[in-house]
């Protein structure tokens, strides 16, 4: 662990003092990261400088959050709704709720509207410029992960359902779909050339899906197995918590329970690399929009339950090379 080993990589220093659930790089710079965390704050990080340049306290944990620009950003959680952040003057403004917790929190660039995932099964379309609820629509169960891709919105929910909606008319659901992996739904990421998406479940495994209707583009799809560990002759199997995409070279990097980074060619279907292993979970993953630096949050998640000594929730800050990232 000598720095001379690792200069590609540093921790950043005053990060979140709970669980992270989320960190996420300003669209036009990858110097500023926000972090949000189960200690109800929301942190803007300076990776360059290292510091800490706002910190925003909520009235409890907040599950996700997204910039809008540089800035603005939006976050949700336990408190059930909706808040911008506005990062200039330091002041939190509340935009609205759902009748549950919210899960996740997006922008989108292209259709100008803030989407919620709430465990109340719904999302919500939200107005950023009057702050205001432009529809709520009924999800098949609780949404627990979801990502936008240009128009399309790809929701996951308990009981294994992915949903892709247009929203741009949503009016009804694009197309309705059962994941094609066997257990609960972890995270899904859409391809930056919108073709598709990749899903990650809590059982080791990654899927990797089509919009394309057509049977031709459907035979594409495919899964694999991923953080799984051999040890004593016994294949221990982990959650995939995290997935993000490389933005130029549509190559994405998965976090599991074990510990450990990969980054894959999926059209390829290749490993990249694998990172040295982290001290506990990877709880999110986020790529600058340059594709030059990978955010990576070190996170227990209660797996196993309280342990008496928990490893520190710590963001781990690695500078990449082609090579790494890019298909071979």
């Amino acid at each position: 662990m000598e720095p001379a080993e690792k200069p590609s990589e540093f921790k950043l220093r005053n990060t979140a003092e709970d669980g992270i659930t989320k960190v996420s790089f300003s669209p036009n710079s990858s110097q500023y990261l926000l972090v949000s965390s189960w200690d109800s704050t929301v942190r803007l990080h300076d990776i360059v400088a290292d510091s800490m340049r706002a910190k925003f306290t909520l009235p409890y944990p907040v599950l996700d959050c997204c910039f809008q620009d540089s800035g603005k950003a939006f976050c949700g959680g336990l408190d059930k709704t909706l808040t911008s952040l506005d990062i200039n003057k330091m002041a939190e403004t509340a935009i609205g709720s759902h009748d549950d917790t919210i899960q996740s929190v997006l922008y989108s660039a292209d259709t100008n509207v803030i989407v919620t995932g709430s465990w109340d099964q719904t999302i919500k379309l939200w107005d950023p410029r009057s702050s205001t609820c432009i529809g709520s629509y009924v999800q098949p169960n609780k949404v627990y992960t979801m990502d936008i891709s240009g128009d399309c919105c790809v929701v996951g929910t308990a009981g294994r359902h992915v949903l892709v909606w247009d929203l741009r008319n949503m009016g009804y659901v694009l197309q309705r779909r059962e994941s094609s992996l066997k257990y609960q739904t972890r995270c899904i990421r859409c391809f930056p050339n919108k073709q598709g998406f990749v899903l990650s479940s809590i059982e080791g495994r990654v899927a990797v899906e089509y919009l394309d209707p057509k049977p031709e583009i459907q035979k594409k799809k495919y899964a694999f197995k991923c953080h799984r560990l051999k040890e004593n002759g016994v294949e221990l199997i982990y959650p995939v918590n995290a997935v993000a995409f490389h933005n130029a070279y549509n190559t994405f990097a998965t976090g599991g329970s074990d510990g450990y980074v990969t980054i894959w060619d999926a059209f390829n279907k290749k490993r990249l690399c694998q990172f040295h292993r982290y001290p506990t979970s990877i709880a999110s993953l986020a790529f600058s929009q340059d594709g030059f630096v990978l955010a990576i949050a070190s996170s227990y998640m209660y797996e196993l339950g309280e342990m008496e000594k928990q490893p520190a929730d710590s963001i781990f800050i690695r500078s990449l090379t082609d090579q790494e990232t890019k298909p071979k």
